[in-house]
């Protein structure tokens, strides 16, 4: 088991029950191919570096999580295609 972060850019157009519910979508994804979670980091609403679909905020979440080699890939391929997500980005952490 390796341990990941997962960085979710929320759009800052939906409002919070559906935002809420996107991340509670990209938890539940995590947990279905074998991961633990164990610390979702919430920043709020941030200033994005740039403009991405004519948004200049948005909200950043970041997900703690132990899985296999092969469950990062599988959350990225579904987290692409999600409504709300604008970026996303999983990274391996360092033991």
């Amino acid at each position: 088991m390796n341990k990941y972060e997962l960085a979710v850019v929320v759009s800052a157009k939906i409002e919070d029950d559906a935002r809420e519910q996107v991340i509670e979508k990209v938890k539940a994804l995590v947990e279905r191919f074998g991961g633990q979670i164990s610390d979702v980091d919430e920043w709020g609403k941030k200033r994005l570096a740039y403009e991405i679909q004519k948004m200049k905020e948005a909200y950043y979440y970041f997900i703690h999580f132990e899985a296999d080699a092969e469950a990062p890939g599988e959350i990225e391929q579904r987290i692409r295609i999600m409504d709300g997500v604008i970026r996303y980005l999983c990274v391996r952490q360092e033991a």
